[in-house]
C-alpha cells in the first residue's frame, strides 16, 4: 500500500513539474479564443524601462478607458471608444500602441486590438 502511494505521488510530481517550470518563464504569454500571444522583452517595454514608461503615461495625462472585461494578455479591446497612442522610440522600437484601460497601461497590437503586454 505504501509503495502504491509513493508511486502515485511520483507520477503526480512528474506531471506537475513542467507546469511549475512554465509558470516561471520570463516571457509574457496569454491566450484568447484559441490564438496564442507570445512576446519577448525585445517586443514590448522591457522591465527596466517600465517605471519610466509609467511616469511618461502619467505625465502625458492619458485618459483611462473603462471596459466591463478583465484586462489580460490576449484579450481584445472594443473596436470603438478607445484611443491608442504611439510608443516613443526612447522606450524601444515597437510596432505596438499603448492605452490605459481600467487603470492599467497596456500595449496593443493595433490591427487586431489584442493586448500583448500589461505594463505593471
Amino acid at each position: 500500500m505504501r509503495n502504491r502511494i509513493l508511486a502515485v505521488a511520483a507520477v503526480i510530481g512528474a506531471i506537475g513539474a513542467p507546469i511549475a517550470t512554465q509558470a516561471q518563464s520570463g516571457i509574457t504569454t496569454g491566450a484568447a479564443r484559441g490564438n496564442t500571444v507570445v512576446i519577448t522583452e525585445s517586443d514590448g517595454i522591457s522591465v527596466d524601462r517600465r517605471p519610466a514608461f509609467r511616469e511618461y503615461v502619467i505625465r502625458e495625462r492619458v485618459p483611462t478607458f473603462t471596459i466591463p472585461d478583465r484586462v489580460v494578455v490576449g484579450g481584445v479591446l472594443p473596436e470603438a471608444g478607445i484611443t491608442y497612442y504611439d510608443v516613443p522610440q526612447t522606450f524601444g522600437q515597437t510596432t505596438y500602441r499603448y492605452t490605459v484601460v481600467n487603470g492599467q497601461t497596456v500595449l496593443v497590437e493595433p490591427r487586431t486590438r489584442r493586448i500583448v503586454q500589461v505594463v505593471d
